[in-house]
């Protein structure tokens, strides 16, 4: 039998913000195989975020050690930066730009050759529906057009791993639809996917496996399947386990 290995691997993580009394994150252990559909949920303030952000390398741990990988977290190579792709719950491109602009800059970014930048655009303009306007302003485009700008330009470069915060918030029906079906296509193809997101039925469309963080900590992780048998629903779960006082 194959073995398969860790797409991520975080070993004893702790992350506190500057001046703030307690620890953000608290000595977190987790581990995510290649290929897995994960899901990262908790309430609000959970440390979800801020979980997202240090795996990227846009915050730097105060101890512990995050592998992506075959790769260090901190490692600032460009073949490091090249295994994962990351689409933020805000939105990560420049608004003046184009759409192809933005592709070419982000393209760039990644290290990819003009020619390789030129046909991956033009295939996630038409996937995801944004050819007619590959060259007008973003900052002209609806939400939803704008979300999917968002993940074109997180998946440009054809990540092993790709990081998801809250990918469809804000959209309509259609344009969920069409980003969690694309996904499933990016998964089907080699893919790991992390996402964390507030809507809990679109993560048990989406996710395989999940884990719930609250106050920096995993308080359980599994098998999404295994972990609601017991339960009616993931949302039956989770307040189960965060409880239903009000979060912030």
């Amino acid at each position: 039998m194959e073995v398969v290995k860790p797409a991520l691997r975080i070993e004893g993580l702790n992350f506190r913000y500057k001046g703030a009394a307690n620890l953000c994150i608290a000595d977190l252990n987790l581990e995510i195989n290649r290929g897995a559909r994960f899901g990262l949920l908790g309430p609000n303030g959970a440390g979800k975020t801020t979980l997202m952000n240090l795996l990227c390398g846009l915050l730097s741990p105060d101890g512990g050690k995050i592998r992506l990988m075959d790769f260090d977290a901190d490692n600032p190579k460009v073949r490091h930066r090249k295994c994962f792709g990351y689409v933020p719950q805000d939105f990560a491109f420049y608004a003046e730009l184009s759409p192809v602009e933005n592709l070419n800059f982000f393209g760039a970014w990644y290290g990819l050759p003009s020619e390789k930048i030129k046909k991956r655009s033009a295939e996630l303009l038409k996937i995801l529906g944004l050819t007619d306007v590959r060259n007008k302003p973003v900052k002209t485009f609806s939400g939803g057009m704008k979300r999917r700008i968002n993940l074109a330009i997180g998946v440009i470069h054809k990540p092993q791993i790709l990081f998801l915060d809250e990918p469809t918030v804000g959209v309509d029906v259609q344009t969920r639809n069409a980003i969690i079906s694309y996904l499933k296509e990016l998964n089907n193809a080699g893919a790991t996917l992390i996402y964390t997101s507030h809507q809990l039925k679109e993560a048990e469309e989406l996710c395989e496996t999940i884990a719930l963080i609250d106050e920096g900590k995993i308080i359980v992780s599994g098998s999404l399947k295994n972990l609601i048998l017991q339960n009616s629903d993931l949302e039956s779960l989770f307040l189960k386990l965060t409880g239903k006082e009000f979060r912030d």
